[in-house]
């Protein structure tokens, strides 16, 4: 592995095909980073973040999702000063403001074909209002919906 190469995390919700790793190139400057955690581990996983990441905005908003029993921390980093590998059980998200709405790029793919008839229209006008407060992910296959609540806000 060279050194602009990221080592891919192995979380279940992975949405990048293993045998292609990241890359630091402009695309990933300032990007939303989603990590995964227990509540067991969330304060280790949160004191990590801090000492592997520059954050950007000084937050970390500590997300629960009761279906799944799950801490998601999300924070956005400043990727060109970050070292050379992702955290275990994170992954690139995007957020909808408006609604507090996070998902891939995959999922969001997902979301417009089964409102679609099973047609991959990226002008099609998705009702934001109707995910509310959720992460929209796939997993074999399938997508997923899953609410979420604020656990706590951590100001750096």
């Amino acid at each position: 592995m060279n050194d602009s190469q990221l080592v891919l995390p192995s979380h279940i919700y992975l949405q990048y095909n293993m045998a292609t790793p990241y890359s630091l190139d402009k695309d990933y400057m300032n990007k939303l980073f989603c990590t995964f955690s227990s509540k067991n581990e969330l304060e280790g996983t949160l004191e990590t973040i801090q000492s592997q990441y520059k954050i950007l905005f000084n937050k970390i908003f500590v997300l629960y999702i009761e279906s799944t029993d799950e801490y998601v921390c999300t924070y956005n980093v400043d990727s060109v000063n970050m070292s050379n590998s992702l955290l275990e059980n994170t992954i690139l998200l995007h957020r909808k403001k408006e609604s507090n709405t996070l998902y891939t790029i995959n999922a969001l793919n997902d979301l417009i074909k089964s409102l679609n008839a099973g047609v991959l229209d990226t002008s099609y006008i998705i009702d934001w209002n109707d995910y509310k407060n959720c992460i929209l992910l796939t997993h074999s296959g399938d997508l997923r919906k899953l609410d979420t609540k604020i656990y706590k806000i951590i100001t750096l």
